[in-house]
Parts: structure tokens; C-alpha cells; sequence
């Protein structure tokens, strides 16, 4: 209930009304019949010019001491005590996790490795997202966390957004895959629950979701990344950016962005775009530095692409360096040809083992479970912890500091933007350069 406090009533003062005074009307007549008997005209317009101003003020004097004096009654009111209202204290975050465990698939008495192995990303993303949380609660905040097998199955969401206490959620984490974070966007914009895509790559824009948080960096993020870093990493003069695009669906969505954001930002670099690494090299002129974005993530395309640049560079003696697509992380390439050609990726997450904090988890992770975390365990934890220790420190209002609360973490670095019809994304994006026959952060 709101409460409004009561405005005092206006007083009604008092309500004489002027009365004309006749005797003064009377008096001044008679006064100037007076002077026309005792004067000739002469006389009375000599006295007019010098009599007029004191006749008239006297007359304004005579009727303001004859007027009714006017005033209002001051009448005090106590003021009304205003009844406060109580603010429940935030005690308790309630956070519900979808995760696809598909547990109704396996049989406990005849499971095999293979089956079990299945289940990994999601075991995995669990477990870290789990630490991540209970490290949070060290904040000062219980929570309560609620589990859910959604088993990639849309009817089996169907049945889990009735519970109460997912209605109740603070936050929901997943589902996991795009097909459940479509299907969940209607009960979270109608409850305006905050609702978490945790892994999926997918634009934002596609689910029209204002609750949504996107952790995971589209395509058209990571092309303009690449185009900003080429740009301030060279000189336009002597800098020639190549992009090597096969037009194909998956191609033009790397490459679309980059020549936008060229297109508008940096319109004094000079773009040129070929179909293959072969069409290119008879293109090529001495005396410039090509900087080759290779916009494929086929293998069967990517592969033979990097042979032809090695031996340009090496053989032909071309000052080339490659920038690769985001997927090259996840796919094996000669590793000597990658370093030579100094290639540079854009990338969602890394893991530096050699950091304290990674050899901390690495250690904690394995006494607690008896497994080597992988790559869904470590972003498990830095969701969980990120989010539990915003919500411990601001309560039920943490969505409000999204945008103002960056995170260093184990894997994932956030920086959230957002837009009202989709949500918030994260902006980060790191640049991993090949070296010492590693991947090595440079950006």
C-alpha cells in the first residue's frame, strides 16, 4: 500500500465585504462648494495646480483609515503522523538452474562411459557454476538453489516454469541451448525475471527478450573486435586489409561486420576481398603489409588457405599476418604455420594455467569432485560467482548495476551493454595470439 499524505485544508479567512463610505463622499462635495463661494476663478485656479496633489492623497488617506481592516485567522493543525513503511530485507537469493542432465536416458544399473560422457558439458558447467555460487555466499548472502533437468526437451520446460519456485527465482540460469532460451522468453518477460544464456553464441536479437543476459559473444561482436584491433595495431599508409570470404552463410556473418565497421570507423584503410588465398596471390604488390582475415571456420578450406600464406610470407617473402575465425580455437591446425604467420583470434574465454587463481581452481575442483575441470567448468564458476556476489551485494535491484560491475574472471571478462528490447551482452572480448606454441592473450 502507498501511502500519501493528506493535504491541510485551505482556511476560509474572513468574509466581510467592502462597504462605500457615503459620509466621505458627502464631505468632500461640500468642501468644494466651500472653496468655489470663498474664491473667484482665478484665485481657485491658482490653488488647483498646488491643491490637487494634496487633495488627492488626503482623499486616499480618508478612505484607507475608513476601510475594514482584513485578516485571516492563523489556524495551526497538528501535522499527521506518517506511517512508514517497512522494506523487507533481502536475506536470501533464489536461483534456479537449467541444465540439460538427461538423466531419464540412462539406465543406473547398465550405464555405460560412452553415456555418461554425454553428459560432461553439462556435469561439468554444474559443478563450476555451483563453487561459483558458494564462493559468492562468503559475501554475507544465503542462497537457495534449485536444479532442473531440462533434459532438451521444450514440453519437459513446459511443466518446470509452473513450479513455484521457479516463479519465485531472483535469476535462472540456462537453459543451455538456443531452441530452450527461445521457448523460455515469454514466461520470463511476463514475470520479468532476469534469465541467463550461458553458452549459446546466438545474437540476442534473435529471442527479443529485455530480461535476457547474453554471456556468450555473438558473431557480429567478434568481427567488429577484429576489425577495431587491425586498426590500432596498423598504419592505414602501409597496411592492406584482405579478406579471404567464400561468401557462404557462415563466412559472410565474420565478414559482414568487419567491413562495416571499416566502412565507417577507419575509411582510410584499404579493404580488398577475394574468394580464396589463390585469387589473392595474384593480386599482391610488394611493398605493402597484408593483414588476411580468413573469415572460414571448414577445416577443409582453412587448412590448404594457411599452407598458401606460410608460403607466401616464407617463400615469396610477403609481410602477411593471418587473423583466423573464432571456431580456429576449438580446431587443429599446424601450429608452426599459425605462429609463423603470427595469427591473432578473437575469443569469448581463455584460461591462463599459469595464473594463481586458475591453479587455485584447478586444485580445489579436483579435491572436490576427483575430475580435471574443462572449459564449462571454469565458466560455470565465473557466472555463479559474478552473479551471487552481485546479488549479495545489492539485493533484489543487482540487474541495475549489470552495466557498471566489470568482472576479471578465471575464463570470462564482462562487460555488459544493453539494449531495451534485448537485453544486456557482453562487450568483451579478448585477442589470443599464437606464440611460444600456445594461445596467448595480447588484448
Amino acid at each position: 500500500m502507498i501511502l500519501v499524505r493528506n493535504r491541510q485544508q485551505l482556511l476560509s479567512g474572513n468574509k466581510h465585504k467592502l462597504k462605500p463610505r457615503k459620509q466621505v463622499v458627502v464631505f468632500f462635495i461640500d468642501m468644494i462648494r466651500g472653496f468655489l463661494k470663498i474664491f473667484s476663478f482665478k484665485t481657485l485656479r491658482f490653488y488647483a495646480v498646488n491643491s490637487y496633489i494634496l487633495l488627492t492623497i488626503t482623499f486616499i488617506a480618508v478612505l484607507a483609515s475608513c476601510s475594514p481592516k482584513i485578516t485571516k485567522p492563523v489556524v495551526k493543525t497538528p501535522a499527521k503522523p506518517v506511517e512508514q513503511k517497512t522494506i523487507a530485507k533481502f536475506t536470501q537469493g533464489n536461483i534456479s538452474i537449467f541444465v540439460p542432465f538427461q538423466l531419464n536416458k540412462f539406465n543406473l544399473k547398465t550405464v555405460t562411459k560412452a553415456q555418461i560422457g554425454k553428459a560432461d558439458m553439462a556435469v561439468d558447467f554444474y559443478q563450476g557454476l555451483m563453487m561459483g555460487i558458494d564462493s559468492a555466499a562468503n559475501e554475507g548472502l544465503n542462497f537457495k538453489v534449485n536444479v532442473f533437468d531440462t533434459r532438451d526437451d521444450n514440453s519437459q520446460l513446459a511443466g518446470l516454469i509452473k513450479r513455484e519456485a521457479v516463479k519465485s527465482s531472483n535469476l535462472i540460469i540456462g537453459p543451455v541451448f538456443p531452441d530452450g532460451i527461445k521457448y523460455m522468453t515469454g514466461f520470463s518477460e511476463m514475470n520479468k525475471l532476469p534469465l541467463i544464456s550461458p553458452l549459446a553464441a546466438s545474437k540476442p536479437s534473435e529471442f527479443n527478450n529485455p530480461y535476457l543476459i547474453s554471456i556468450v559473444n555473438d558473431i557480429e561482436t567478434h568481427g567488429k573486435r577484429v576489425a577495431d584491433y587491425i586498426a590500432k595495431e596498423n598504419k592505414a599508409e602501409q597496411t592492406i586489409v584482405v579478406l579471404i570470404n567464400t561468401k557462404k552463410s557462415s563466412d559472410e556473418a565474420f565478414a559482414r561486420p568487419i567491413k562495416s565497421q571499416f566502412a565507417t570507423k577507419y575509411t582510410n584503410f584499404t579493404i580488398q576481398e577475394f574468394t580464396s588465398t589463390y585469387v589473392f596471390e595474384t593480386k599482391m604488390v610488394k611493398g605493402k603489409k597484408y593483414v588476411v582475415v580468413v573469415c572460414s571456420d571448414d577445416a577443409a578450406f582453412v587448412a590448404p588457405s594457411l599452407t598458401k600464406l606460410y608460403r607466401l610470407k616464407n617463400t615469396n617473402d610477403y609481410p602477411i599476418q593471418v587473423f583466423g575465425h573464432p571456431n580456429w580455437a576449438k580446431q587443429t591446425y599446424n601450429i608452426d604455420q599459425l605462429q609463423s604467420l603470427q595469427t591473432v583470434l578473437s575469443s569469448s574465454y581463455h584460461v591462463d594455467y599459469k595464473s594463481k587463481k586458475a591453479i587455485n581452481f584447478i586444485k580445489v575442483y579436483r579435491d572436490k569432485y576427483e575430475f580435471e575441470p574443462t572449459e564449462y567448468a571454469f565458466k560455470g564458476f565465473d557466472i555463479g560467482f559474478y552473479f551471487g556476489k552481485l546479488m549479495a551485494q545489492y539485493g533484489a535491484t543487482y540487474t541495475d548495476y549489470l552495466i557498471k560491475e566489470k568482472y576479471k574472471g578465471l575464463t570470462n571478462d564482462f562487460d555488459f551493454g544493453y539494449d531495451a528490447e534485448y537485453g544486456y551482452y557482453n562487450q568483451y572480448l579478448k585477442m589470443l595470439q599464437y606464440k611460444d606454441m600456445a594461445l596467448v592473450q595480447v588484448d
